[in-house]
């Protein structure tokens, strides 16, 4: 896998039925205008091989660990590369 760019995509990584993580990603769920993010996270825990959710997330705002089912207005960014090296947020 290669190293991310420094043109990165911004927005919505992966979203949806095809959505699959890396323990390190972080997990935005939108809020209700557009642009604006609710809830964040961390991914800490996976429960499929295939990067499939449910997730162990630990959320930025308590700092609680719990189960995340994400729905459509979930997604994920990428920020642990192949190689192991953490992407700036």
């Amino acid at each position: 896998m290669s190293a991310p760019t420094r043109n990165a995509k911004v927005g919505p990584e992966v979203t949806g039925t095809s959505m699959r993580a890396r323990v390190g990603d972080e997990i935005l769920v939108r809020g209700t205008a557009a642009g604006v993010v609710a809830r964040d996270g961390e991914i800490v825990g996976l429960h499929h091989q295939d990067g499939s959710p449910p997730y162990d997330v630990r959320w930025a705002e308590d700092g609680r660990v719990t189960v995340y089912f994400p729905g459509p207005d979930a997604y994920v960014r990428h920020l642990v590369s192949g190689d192991g090296h953490v992407r700036a947020r």
